[in-house]
């Protein structure tokens, strides 16, 4: 999962919090003027701080790490176990954080049983059979918020669905790139592309970073960032698909990182629009530095669908 991303999703409106990426202090709006900073030392001068904890972001990025590459390798069927309880409790965040911040009761029993459904049936079943248990699930959420007072009845299902669709439905692409003869290698070269491209982002918005990408979406992302996350995307993906993909090229590579680096900065600004909309930092608090679990699938959760695509159009579905 990404360890690090492109700084800055600093807040809007004195009311709202600061969001993960922000350094301290912007965007925050003080009743005094501050006091005169004391002088950086000589080596300090110039220098930019990210504004998160990145020791523990680190540390838990290569804890996950760990753990994806043995259940990755060892057994797919543990793997699945992994996208399982990650889906569970990114719904679980999900819907708790709708709950809290706009009062939208999206019903998470019958989520996280279709959602769990949805994983493994697209592993077992394949496409056809994630899609069964979309629907199935779709269905559930309609019958078990019948259970309460008709009140926002639509409101509720409607955000059911959505959650279903953005989360399960979405991390279902992994459980099918698996189920490939070599699965494990499309999944790990689809994690290993993401990280990069959000490291592309980070380090080079971080440090040659100056004209935004989204202002009002996300303003501390920016264009520079979003070249470095192309670059760098760009060239992983042609050493992973020559090299780790049967039947791979180098330029397959290289189509597979552009879209890679344009989908997950897509999805981390898709998942920063909807924070901003709730008026909330992170989705949870889970891992440390990082957030919560969907603080950190924002950028693979779009991504998954098309990678798996790309690789059917280029070396077949395995």
């Amino acid at each position: 999962m990404p360890i690090v991303s492109d700084p800055g999703d600093s807040g809007g409106p004195e009311e709202r919090p600061r969001f993960r990426d922000e350094p301290e202090g912007r965007g925050a709006q003080e009743p005094a003027p501050a006091p005169a900073p004391t002088p950086a030392p000589e080596g300090d001068k110039g220098k930019k701080r990210a504004g998160r904890d990145l020791r523990a972001a680190i540390g838990v990025g290569l804890g996950l790490g760990v753990v994806i590459l043995a259940s990755l390798f060892l057994y797919k069927p543990v793997f699945v176990g992994v996208i399982v309880v990650a889906v569970v409790v990114g719904l679980w965040e999900l819907t708790s954080r709708l709950n809290e911040r706009k009062g939208i009761r999206a019903p998470l029993v019958p989520l996280a049983v279709g959602g769990a459904a949805m994983v493994v049936a697209g592993y077992v079943r394949g496409a056809e059979g994630a899609w069964v248990a979309v629907a199935l699930t779709a269905l559930a959420v309609l019958v078990w918020r019948m259970t309460e007072p008709p009140a926002d009845y639509l409101r509720d299902v409607t955000a059911g669905v959505f959650a279903a669709f953005y989360v399960p439905f979405l991390a279902t692409f992994v459980a099918l790139m698996l189920a490939a003869d070599d699965g494990p290698w499309r999944v790990l070269t689809f994690l290993i592309l993401t990280v990069v491209s959000d490291t592309g982002a980070y380090a080079v918005g971080w440090r040659f970073g100056t004209h935004k990408l989204a202002p009002r979406i996300s303003p501390g992302k920016t264009r520079e960032g979003l070249a470095g996350a192309v670059a760098f995307a760009m060239a992983a993906g042609a050493l992973c698909t020559q090299f780790m993909i049967d039947d791979g090229s180098w330029w397959q590579g290289l189509l597979l990182g552009l879209a890679v680096a344009i989908t997950a900065t897509l999805g981390d600004l898709g998942e920063s629009m909807m924070k901003r909309d709730l008026g909330i930092k992170d989705m949870g608090t889970l891992l440390p530095g990082h957030g919560g679990i969907m603080d950190r699938l924002d950028s693979l959760l779009p991504t998954a669908p098309v990678v798996w695509l790309l690789f059917v159009v280029f070396v077949g579905a395995g």
